[in-house]
């Protein structure tokens, strides 16, 4: 059965990926761009594809150009939430501006859209929201406080809003990738200029291996596509899916490291009760 899919951020990356999978099989897609450069692009790589301007921080905009798509092309059955972007620098370095925009792209303009698609697939009974995380969503690591918490926080946000629209019969799935050949690490990233000598050791060989993998990730965004249109496919569909063997051993790992920590401190934890 073809649907319609809505995706943001469909000029590059795994937004592009998952457009040019869905038209392949079948399946109508709107896809948003920010630029004139972009649409020209989608229109050229993608023909099949019907894109429209849009600026996920825009906020006022967003239900108004939604309303225009159902509008112009049918009602929308798919939201793959993708647009975003990678914030890169230690955190005592990197200035709240830049924390601010991380929240205002990944986090705010991630919910404003699936804020306004909320009503039209609740009155229908039906849709699927896929938000795109990652695996810094369930992990951390050194370097990249500001991407982690932007993502820790949607994954908080897609899980209740998996709640509240199940009784609807409307799908919310976290996806969560690990490292992927895509622009994130490159050109997408937004870098803090290094200004405490201090950090020097810790944080330049992991700036300076993320720029050399950069491309050379062993996730192919190709498959990763494949695997997002089996996942709106199934019935039953997860709250979160890992992607990639890298966040599959990362979060595992992470989730055994926490059960040790429950576990150790059981008797001070319950000593609260009463």
């Amino acid at each position: 059965m073809t649907k319609r899919f809505f995706i943001t951020g469909a000029n590059s990356g795994f937004g592009f990926a998952i457009a040019k999978a869905a038209v392949a099989q079948g399946h109508s897609v709107i896809g948003t761009v920010r630029s004139d450069a972009a649409l020209s692009h989608v229109r050229a790589e993608l023909p099949a594809v019907q894109p429209v301007r849009l600026d996920v921080t825009d906020f006022d905009n967003i239900p108004n150009v939604i309303a225009q798509a159902e509008d112009d092309f049918g009602p929308i059955d798919v939201l793959i939430n993708n647009a975003g972007y990678g914030h890169e620098g230690v955190l005592e370095e990197s200035p709240l501006d830049e924390l601010r925009r991380q929240f205002e792209v990944n986090v705010f303009g991630a919910t404003a859209v699936a804020k306004a698609f909320l009503p039209r697939f609740r009155e229908r009974r039906a849709g699927f929201i896929v938000n795109i995380t990652s695996m810094g969503g369930l992990i951390t690591m050194p370097g990249i406080a500001y991407y982690c918490g932007s993502k820790f926080a949607l994954q908080g946000i897609s899980e209740v809003m998996r709640a509240e629209m199940a009784p609807f019969g409307v799908h919310v799935t976290a996806v969560c990738p690990g490292s992927f050949r895509t622009d994130w690490a490159g050109r997408s990233m937004v870098r803090t200029d290094r200004s405490i000598a201090d950090y020097d050791a810790v944080f330049e060989p992991i700036r300076q291996a993320r720029l050399e993998k950069s491309g050379k990730q062993l996730g192919d965004p190709a498959k990763l596509a494949d695997a997002v249109l089996t996942l709106i496919s199934d019935q039953n569909p997860p709250a979160q899916l890992l992607l990639g063997s890298d966040a599959y051993q990362l979060v595992a790992d992470k989730l055994t490291r926490m059960q040790d920590d429950i576990e150790k401190w059981k008797d001070l934890t319950v000593s609260t009760d009463g």
